[in-house]
């Protein structure tokens, strides 16, 4: 039986398209076989993925893909957020269908929400499935945030936990203080594991671990065996890394290009986001994760 909460690494994978827009599934096999050995399951069709971007056929499409891509060890949790209640319950139903181990969502986005509207789609959703549902918090994609207060309001609705994307450490911490130890909050970034390890947390949402898996996966092991000083060191090598690929550009444009420079052909982004010119970043790349993988 599996633990209530959700543990380990489990990024927000990214979806291949090919030039047209379509997924390419032969790509995403290929960047799952890449990712699979460093993590603890997938994220599907959230920020990184597309999923906001992508229609609801290729959303369901992708989930089952990597669904049946993955052994059960896998945990897949399948981000449904839409602007309307009716396609978040709908992919929410096709998720559990399929045999995701949770749900996730932003609250609806565009208009700004009252939070009994907030709440109201959130009862809507985990009436339609028996599996945990996650709400999603990321304040500058949605426009508003999921304060630790609208938290306490949805845990007492039965939503599990948060997918905190404030990159705030005192956020998660008053998610802990007002909704309760038992509300799951997992970490929607690399940026912030060894901080939020010590202070409780079990899963985190590592976009970084599309491109660079191993070294995110080194600072897991490291935060697990509570090797302090070496956690130290890589959580400071994640963040300057990030930082750097982060000056480049887009992160979700650039998990492409660093998998084309690392061999991994993962197809194109879907309009309106493109994929950089490979070439005119591949020496500015290569100077940043080479030393890191010549240390694997």
């Amino acid at each position: 039986m599996k633990s209530a909460r959700l543990h380990g690494l489990l990024p927000p994978i990214i979806t291949p398209f090919d030039d047209k827009g379509e997924v390419d599934f032969d790509a995403l096999s290929r960047l799952i076989d890449f990712v699979k050995p460093w993590v603890h399951g997938f994220y599907v069709c959230g920020t990184y993925g597309l999923g906001p971007v992508m229609r609801p056929d290729q959303r369901k499409k992708t989930a089952e893909k990597i669904i049946n891509s993955v052994e059960s060890k896998y945990s897949v949790i399948v981000h449904v957020g839409a602007p309307d209640t009716q396609t978040a319950v709908e992919l929410a139903r096709h998720a559990e269908d399929i045999g995701a181990r949770a749900i996730a969502s932003v609250p609806p986005f565009y208009y700004r929400h009252s939070e009994k509207a907030v709440v109201k789609f959130f009862e809507e959703l985990v009436r339609a499935v028996s599996i945990p549902v996650y709400v999603y918090n990321n304040p500058p994609r949605v426009g508003y945030p999921v304060t630790p207060e609208l938290a306490l309001k949805l845990k007492s609705i039965g939503v599990r936990g948060v997918k905190d994307s404030s990159f705030d450490v005192q956020t998660f911490v008053d998610y802990k203080l007002i909704a309760g130890e038992d509300f799951d909050v997992v970490v929607g970034t690399e940026a912030l594991m060894l901080p939020t390890f010590v202070l409780g947390a079990q899963a985190w949402i590592p976009g970084m671990s599309n491109y660079l898996p191993e070294l995110v996966f080194k600072l897991y092991q490291a935060l697990i065996n509570r090797e302090w000083e070496r956690a130290r060191e890589l959580q400071l090598k994640v963040c300057e890394t990030r930082k750097k690929l982060h000056s480049l550009g887009s992160t979700i444009e650039l998990s492409y290009v660093v998998l084309k420079i690392r061999g991994i052909d993962a197809g194109f982004p879907r309009s309106p986001f493109h994929l950089p010119d490979v070439e005119s970043l591949r020496s500015q790349i290569n100077n940043i994760i080479a030393p890191i993988l010549a240390s694997e």
